[in-house]
């Protein structure tokens, strides 16, 4: 099945389901020579599929992901915990409400590199046939098997797990 085809085909299964935003960092200029905080903006909307992030018109390898919230103060046994509760503030300030889901450092799939026979973030074409890399390990799976997966995963998810 073409590449083009399998994604129409979730899209339509996804209709009507929530779309998670997605983000940019950005570092405003200064303010009468002031630094200003970074925020991170919205950019987009999408589905999050696992490693994919399905568009309405494009699709994307997941970055970060983070929930907005309001800084406060808070003490760390770890810099990566920091880290992240900066991007968290960041992510508030840009005017993501509390809470809310947002992925930030996601990338553009190139369909024309697939074309190529190249890989594009998780995704190559092998013998005419889509495929995702699911771990860094190297799992691959067919892509359409994947995205059906994924989707139902969306549709109909564990209990517990929202």
């Amino acid at each position: 099945m073409e590449l083009a085809a399998i994604l129409d085909a979730a899209r339509q299964r996804l209709a009507g389901m929530r779309q998670e935003r997605l983000g940019e960092l950005v570092q405003p200029r200064r303010l009468l020579g002031i630094a200003r905080a970074p925020r991170i903006v919205p950019r987009l909307a999408a589905w999050h599929l696992g490693v994919l992030l399905l568009g309405d018109d494009a699709l994307y390898a997941t970055g970060e992901i983070v929930r907005a919230r309001e800084e406060v103060r808070r003490g760390f046994t770890a810099e990566s915990q920091r880290e992240r509760d900066a991007l968290a503030g960041a992510a508030f300030r840009g005017g993501f409400a509390e809470g809310e889901v947002v992925h930030i450092g996601w990338t553009p799939i190139d369909f024309d590199v697939l074309a190529q026979g190249e890989a594009s973030g998780p995704v190559r074409v092998v013998e005419g046939m889509p495929r995702v890399r699911w771990s860094r390990a190297g799992g691959e799976s067919d892509l359409a098997a994947y995205l059906d997966e994924r989707v139902e995963l969306l549709r109909h998810p564990a209990p517990g797990a929202t």
